[in-house]
């Protein structure tokens, strides 16, 4: 057994095993029945299972490795970004090498969509695409962590509370990690903290960096976050899909000191994220980093600046911090009017002013902190002594 077995996503012989095993799962064949037919799916959902099941069998019973997987999903793929988003760009591919495995270290605002955005951008640029970090808090059921595990992630144990046996999955991780870039040449996308940036304050947690070095305590941690090509990403979207939910949630956190998720809220915010509209969406890949730094708070001040300098503002985040209360008014941002075109705005007003409204009154201060916080961590960050 390899020492990895527990954490690491499945490799090409075990890709069609997998593929059969899921097509054998109801819950799963549930979840594709009530996507595909939403209406029928109530009702004749035990007819319609074994009929999709077929036709899944027959588009799938080719796929032997993991890379055919996914040049099979890039279709659906592409038109989930047709249908959610205005669009997607990219910058900063130049800095990915093709001939190097680097460590992408990403804010995170979705949950799906935050790593499969970066996949399709260095699949499009004809890089290879990562292995993805990914909770286990989000594989509860057997057919998620397969479906996981077939496309290139591996597992990040969140949920252990005995101290003795987080630190072991830990090392565990972190030896992963450098085993993947070091010896198998294989990418690696993680987010820069654990959970998603509720606030749209992009923040690194350090204890992510000590992670990297803790399986080689020994060697210099700035030798090796050099060699494992540290690249900072940047994803920004227009519009979170969620946004009005991590409202609600950041309102009764703050209001009551704690928050306690429903049964199938993490299910209801990866579908949401998925399928609502997004407006536009780009991704920044920055240079890597490998000096500038001698510990994990210093890196971690180094990615927040590339992050926040490279995050793609929109019309938005212009009327959100205007109408937010705690900004930084010595900040020199300047008039929404001198940076973007009166369409442009225009078209964003409307949205805006239709999240709002859609927003209960008392949750609201939470939704214009997210869209304001990208703008002011920017204009802090290109402020002298801010």
């Amino acid at each position: 057994m390899d020492q990895f077995d527990s954490i690491r996503p499945y490799n090409d012989s075990e890709v069609a095993p997998v593929l059969q095993r899921l097509l054998t799962d109801v819950d799963f064949l549930s979840i594709i029945t009530q996507y595909r037919f939403p209406k029928a799916a109530r009702y004749l959902g035990w007819l319609l299972r074994p009929v999709i099941a077929r036709k899944l069998r027959s588009e799938l019973a080719s796929i032997n490795s993991v890379a055919a997987l996914q040049e099979r999903v890039e279709p659906y793929v592409g038109r989930s970004i047709t249908q959610a988003t205005d669009g997607i760009s990219f910058s900063g591919i130049e800095h990915v090498q093709a001939d190097q495995p680097h460590l992408y270290l990403a804010n995170h605002r979705d949950i799906v969509m935050d790593p499969a955005f970066i996949n399709y951008a260095l699949f499009q640029a004809g890089h290879k695409t990562p292995r993805i970090a990914i909770g286990d808090n989000l594989l509860q059921r057997p057919f998620v962590s397969d479906l996981m595990r077939i496309n290139k992630s591996f597992i990040v144990h969140r949920s252990l509370t005995n101290r003795r046996e987080k630190m072991a999955a830990f090392q565990l991780l972190s030896a992963y990690i450098s085993h993947s870039i070091l010896n198998d040449r294989e990418s690696i996308w993680i987010a820069q903290a654990e959970g998603r940036a509720k606030d749209g304050d992009d923040r690194t947690e350090s204890a992510i960096l000590k992670m990297f070095h803790l399986s080689r305590k020994t060697e210099d941690f700035q030798a090796v976050i050099a060699s494992l090509n540290l690249m900072p990403v940047a994803i920004s979207y227009e519009y979170d899909p969620c946004d009005i939910a991590k409202a609600r949630e950041l309102y009764i956190r703050a209001s009551t000191g704690e928050y306690t998720k429903q049964v199938g809220e993490d299910d209801a915010s990866i579908a949401l994220g998925i399928t609502g509209y997004k407006g536009r969406v780009h991704v920044h890949f920055c240079p890597s980093l490998s000096d500038g730094f001698s510990d994990p708070k210093q890196l971690a001040a180094l990615v927040d600046q590339e992050i926040w300098r490279d995050y793609r503002l929109f019309p938005v985040h212009y009327l959100a911090w205007a109408m937010w209360q705690e900004r930084d008014t010595q900040l020199a941002v300047p008039a929404i009017n001198e940076v973007f075109e009166q369409q442009d705005i225009l078209t964003a007003q409307q949205e805006w002013q239709r999240r709002l409204s859609a927003c209960p009154a008392e949750h609201r201060p939470y939704l214009i902190m997210q869209y304001a916080m990208p703008l002011e961590n920017q204009y802090r960050s290109m402020t002298p002594n801010a």
